[in-house]
């Protein structure tokens, strides 16, 4: 097959497109024909080493956490999907080596559901990985139909997706934001603010009695904000802010759930969530679409084409 390979930590550079043996496939895995799979952040951060004190990665390493593709082939004690079946994963093992970013990639059954029918390939494999913290952070601080609950990072690609996730369950979404992102919330269901200095205040304009949960998905202090604004000061999930549990709230590693993952499926094939794709590359051109999300200014998803 052919994957993006790198043999060594380091920027996009180190990333090369070349033929590798096909995976070898477990007895609860599923060999999956890739169609698209996404670029994320964490997978430049993986590249450039930073996860390494936390996960091992071993040489020759595929990149890639999220993916779309068709059921090849079953492993001997694999009984969920048959071959041709159309499936979306997050595909994060416990090391780090055998990943999307290629023809071909085994994944366990707990990774996996089964692909949105509404969606694309290119929308469907931008859904796992983000769909995922998104709905697993929700979770965390349980947000419920009636409440107001404040997005951080609203107008990012977790954030976009909360937005929808907590609207779709009857909150009230106040989100975070850019001024030229304000308009985009609204297109969500959310009550768009100004980030930065006097953020509370802003909130309260907004919500006078404070928030009944938050979510993080940026950092730089604004649990430390949320605190201010909640009405139980446990009620604040982050994945950003190292020190989120020491102050009483929850840190949110997302995790691959089948039913998690299904459930964000319903609510795309409902209506209810959209995904939108801000660029797709060829997989030959993996180490542009790492350049083009290392800037941190794109809004949607960046995702490879693959077959």
């Amino acid at each position: 097959m052919k994957a993006i390979i790198a043999n060594s930590y380091g920027g996009p550079e180190v990333l090369t497109y070349t033929d590798h043996p096909d995976p070898k496939v477990g007895p609860d895995s599923f060999l999956i024909r890739v169609k698209a799979a996404e670029v994320n952040p964490v997978d430049w951060k993986i590249l450039a080493g930073y996860l390494d004190p936390m996960m091992d990665g071993h040489f020759p390493l595929i990149p890639g956490w999220d993916v779309a593709g068709v059921v090849e082939a079953v492993g001997a004690d694999a009984t969920e999907y048959a071959v041709g079946d159309e499936v979306i994963g997050y595909v994060r093992k416990d090391e780090v080596q055998h990943g999307t970013f290629a023809e071909l990639v085994a994944a366990p059954v707990r990774t996996l559901a089964p692909k949105p029918a509404s969606l694309n390939w290119q929308q469907a494999a931008g859904l796992p990985l983000a769909g995922l913290t998104a709905y697993q952070a929700l979770d965390r601080v349980g947000v419920t139909a009636g409440e107001t609950v404040l997005v951080h990072a609203a107008a990012g690609g977790v954030g976009s997706l909360a937005v929808q996730i907590a609207v779709a369950r009857g909150a009230r979404v106040i989100g975070t934001a850019s001024e030229r992102n304000h308009e985009f919330l609204r297109s969500l269901g959310a009550d768009p603010v100004t980030y930065g200095d006097g953020l509370a205040a802003r909130v309260r304009e907004l919500a006078p009695e404070g928030v009944d949960a938050a979510v993080d998905f940026v950092g730089g202090g604004v649990v430390d904000v949320s605190q201010e604004l909640l009405k139980d000061r446990g009620r604040v999930a982050s994945i950003a802010d190292g020190e989120v549990k020491a102050k009483g709230g929850h840190m949110v590693w997302v995790r691959p759930d089948t039913a998690d993952l299904t459930a964000l499926g319903a609510l795309a094939d409902a209506g209810k969530l959209t995904v939108p794709v801000a660029s797709a590359f060829p997989l030959s051109e993996a180490a542009e679409a790492f350049r083009q999300s290392m800037t941190g200014r794109t809004r949607g998803k960046i995702v490879l084409d693959v077959s």
